[in-house]
C-alpha cells in the first residue's frame, strides 16, 4: 500500500465531529461552489493512475467529507468533474471539496476493507454510518491454562483462547455463560482467586463449577469438560447432549445417584440453551441474515447472529446518511462497516442483490482468514429465517419511527418550556461531584435528539477553584468549557462544538455563577437553564427550573417532558458520581513513589521489595538506596534528592 498527497492533510482530532446533525447543517448552510470544487479534484486527477484505491474528499477546514473506493483511482475521481451526471448530493459534495487524499492499494477488495477503515475512524458525512458505538460481546474459552477459564469478553482478541459470539447483547451472552457454568462445570474466576483457594468457593455448592481449583476435579477430567463446551459451542450440541444422557444413565444402571442427579441438571442446562432459542436456526450453521425494510425516509436494518445452529440474538441497525444512495447499496455498506469489527462467519445471508457483490464476499474473506459465502436463501430453514428477520426489521424501524416522533414532539415541548427560539440538537448538562471538598471534578453529559452522545461525555478535574465551593467550581468548568470552545470554533460555524441548551443541576446560586461567567467571557447567547429539588422534591416530585432573568417554573408532577428533564439531570449525576468514585479509587491505590520523576512501575517495584514501604524508601540513605535491585547510582541520587531538596 501507497500514499499520495494533494491537498492539505486532513485534521485527525475532527472524526468524532461527524454525525447526522452536522451533516444536515453542513450541506444545507454550504454556499455551492462548484467550480472551485472542480479545480481540485481536476488537480488531483493529474497526478492520479488507473490503480485500485481510496480517496478522500477534504473540505476547507481539511476534515473529511466522503471516503470512497475505486477499481481505477484515476477514472472514479475524473467523474465527479461530470458535473451533470451527479446528484444533488454529490454535487453538494463536491461544491464542499477542496482538497484530496489519495491511498493506493494492491487490490480492489484491500480498497474496500481500508474504505470501511476510513469510513468508522473519520465519520464523514456524505458517507452512509453504521452508527453503533457498542462492542459486541463474546464468549472466551481461555487456552493458556491447564484449567481453562470460560468468561464474557469485549473489545480486542488478544488472549489465547476460543472466541465464540458475536452474542446481540450482554444480556444474551449473561444468559448463556450461567447455563454453560452449569452444563460444563468451567470456572468463571481470574487466575488469581484460583490460585488462592483452599476450599472451593459459592460456585461450587450451588453446582455451577468443579472446584478444580481445590483439586476436586483433576486435569484430564476438567479437559474433558472442556472438549464437550467446545463441540457444544461449535454446533455439535445434540452429541454432547446423546453423551450426557448415556453418562447419567449409566450412572443410575450403577445405583450412583448423586452422579445421576448431577448430570441430570447439566441436561437441563442444555436443553434451556436449546429451549431458549426464540429462532429455530438448526441445520443452519453459522450464518449472520441481514434484512432491510425502509419507511418515511429512514432505513433499518435487522440481523441475526446463528453459531451452530444456535441463534445468539439479534440486532437492529438504523444507519445514516442515507438519502438518494440505493437500498442495496446501504446494505452493503452497512456488511462492511459492521465486519470491520467483528469476524465474518462462513454464511451471510442477504435479502437482495448487492452491488459487486462477489467483491464484497472476497473482501470479507481475506478479513475473515476462510472462504465467505454471500446469498439470497430462496427455500427451507434459511428462507424461514430470512422472512423472520424481514418482518423483525419492518417492525423495528416502525418502533423508531414512533420513538422518533415521541423524541421530536418532547424536544418541541422542551423548546417552548424553556423559551427557545429552536428545538435545541445539542444538549449539554453539568454537575460537580466531592465529598468535603475532596478529589473534586466536575462533569458534563451530552444529549441530541438521538439520544444521550455518550462519547462526547467530559470530565473536568478542579484546578484552581477552592474544593469546598460549589459555585467556584461550576464557574471553573464553565471557563474551561467555553475557553475551549471560543478557540475551536470562533465563528460559530462547526456542529458539536456550541450547545444550543445548557442545563445545570442546581438552583440560583448555580444559575448566577454560570451566568456571571460566561457573560465575563462576552458569552451571552447560550440558553441556560438551572434545575433544581423544590421544596417538596421528596413527596412530589417535582423541580424548580431558574431562568438567568430571575424566574422560575415548574411542570406538573405527571408530565413527560418533566420525566425527560430528570433523566438528563440524573444522567449527569450519575456520570459524575461515578466519575468521582473512580478518581478516589485511583487515590487510594496510588503510591508516594508515583510522584518521583524518572520513577516507573518496575522501579517503584523493586523499591517496595527491597525497603517495604514507601515511609522506608524516603527515610533511606543514599548507599542504602544504590543496594536495591534495579537502582543505579544516578536514580538513586535523583530518589534521595526529591525527598531531601533544601536540606
Amino acid at each position: 500500500m501507497s500514499r499520495t498527497k494533494a491537498g492539505s492533510p486532513p485534521d485527525p482530532r475532527g472524526k468524532e465531529r461527524f454525525n447526522e446533525e452536522r451533516a444536515t447543517n453542513t450541506i444545507a448552510s454550504a454556499q455551492p461552489d462548484l467550480e472551485a470544487g472542480i479545480k481540485a479534484i481536476r488537480e488531483t486527477v493529474k497526478t492520479l493512475k488507473p490503480k485500485p484505491g481510496v480517496y478522500r474528499m477534504l473540505d476547507t477546514r481539511g476534515d473529511v467529507l466522503y471516503v470512497g473506493k475505486a477499481r481505477s483511482l484515476k477514472a472514479r475521481v475524473a467523474n465527479y468533474t461530470q458535473v451533470k451526471g451527479l446528484t444533488n448530493r454529490l454535487q453538494r459534495m463536491v461544491s464542499q471539496c477542496r482538497a484530496m487524499e489519495i491511498v493506493t492499494t494492491n487490490s480492489e477488495a484491500e480498497a474496500l476493507l481500508l474504505e470501511a477503515q476510513l469510513i468508522k475512524r473519520y465519520r464523514p458525512p456524505f458517507n452512509v454510518l453504521l452508527r453503533d458505538d457498542k462492542s459486541f460481546p463474546f464468549i472466551l474459552l481461555r487456552g493458556d491454562h491447564a484449567f481453562p477459564r470460560i468468561s464474557k469478553h469485549r473489545g480486542a482478541r488478544r488472549a489465547k483462547g476460543n472466541y465464540y459470539g458475536p452474542f446481540a447483547s450482554a444480556g444474551s451472552v449473561n444468559k448463556t455463560l450461567n447455563a454453560l457454568q452449569k452444563l460444563f462445570l468451567l470456572r468463571s474466576c481470574t487466575d488469581s482467586f484460583f490460585n488462592n483457594r483452599d476450599r472451593p468457593c459459592l460456585l461450587y455448592q450451588i453446582k455451577r463449577c468443579s472446584a478444580p481449583c481445590v483439586g476436586r476435579i483433576d486435569e484430564a477430567g476438567y479437559a474433558s469438560l472442556v472438549r464437550e463446551a467446545k463441540d457444544f459451542l461449535g454446533g455439535k450440541s445434540g452429541a454432547v447432549q446423546a453423551e450426557i444422557e448415556k453418562q447419567m444413565a449409566r450412572a443410575a444402571q450403577d445405583l450412583d445417584f448423586e452422579t445421576a442427579a448431577i448430570l441430570r441438571d447439566r441436561l437441563r442446562a442444555a436443553t434451556f440453551i436449546q429451549g431458549s432459542q426464540a429462532i429455530n436456526a438448526s441445520g443452519v450453521g453459522d450464518a449472520d441474515v441481514f434484512a432491510l425494510a425502509a419507511k418515511g425516509g429512514q432505513i433499518g436494518v435487522q440481523a441475526f447472529f446463528i453459531r451452530g445452529g444456535q441463534n445468539w440474538g439479534h440486532r437492529a441497525f438504523f444507519p445514516r446518511n442515507t438519502g438518494e444512495i440505493e437500498k442495496s447499496q446501504v446494505l452493503s455498506d452497512v456488511l462492511l462497516q459492521f465486519y470491520e469489527e467483528v469476524p465474518p462467519p462462513r454464511t451471510i445471508l442477504v435479502d437482495r442483490d448487492l452491488p459487486e457483490q462477489d467483491l464484497v464476499a472476497e473482501a470479507l474473506a481475506e478479513k475473515a482468514g476462510q472462504a465467505v459465502a454471500i446469498s439470497i436463501p430462496r427455500r427451507g430453514a434459511r428462507r424461514k429465517l430470512m422472512e423472520q428477520a424481514s418482518r423483525n426489521a419492518i417492525e423495528a424501524l416502525e418502533r423508531r419511527l414512533a420513538e422518533t416522533g415521541t423524541k421530536a414532539r418532547r424536544l418541541r415541548e422542551l423548546a417552548e418550556f424553556l423559551e427557545l427560539d429552536d428545538v435545541p440538537q445539542r444538549i449539554e448538562v453539568y454537575d460537580n461531584s466531592h465529598i468535603q471538598g475532596d478529589k473534586a471534578l466536575g462533569a458534563m453529559v451530552v444529549a441530541s435528539p438521538e439520544g444521550f452522545e455518550k462519547g462526547q461525555y467530559r470530565k473536568f478535574n478542579i484546578k484552581t477553584a477552592q474544593t469546598n465551593d460549589d459555585f467556584g467550581m461550576m464557574r471553573e468548568v464553565m471557563e474551561r468549557r467555553f475557553a475551549r470552545a471560543m478557540k475551536d470554533d470562533p465563528d460559530r460555524e462547526k456542529v458539536g462544538i456550541w450547545p444550543d441548551l445548557v442545563l445545570i443541576d442546581g438552583g440560583k446560586g448555580q444559575m448566577s455563577s454560570v451566568r456571571d461567567t460566561l457573560a465575563e467571557m462576552g458569552i451571552e447567547d447560550v440558553p441556560l437553564i438551572a434545575i433544581a429539588k423544590g421544596p417538596h422534591h421528596g413527596r412530589e416530585g417535582r423541580e424548580v427550573f431558574h431562568f438567568p432573568d430571575g424566574r422560575e417554573k415548574t411542570l406538573p408532577v405527571n408530565s413527560p417532558l418533566l420525566f425527560y428533564l430528570q433523566t438528563l439531570r440524573d444522567e449527569v449525576h450519575r456520570f459524575a458520581i461515578g466519575a468521582h468514585r473512580a478518581k478516589r479509587s485511583r487515590a487510594i491505590t496510588a503510591s508516594p513513589l508515583d510522584e518521583i520523576p524518572g520513577i516507573g512501575p518496575s522501579r517503584k517495584r523493586a523499591l517496595l521489595l527491597h525497603f517495604g514501604t514507601a515511609g522506608k524508601v524516603r527515610a533511606a540513605g543514599l548507599d542504602d538506596l544504590m543496594r536495591a535491585p534495579g537502582i543505579s547510582e544516578g536514580v538513586a541520587q535523583q530518589i534521595y534528592d526529591f525527598y531531601h531538596a533544601g536540606g
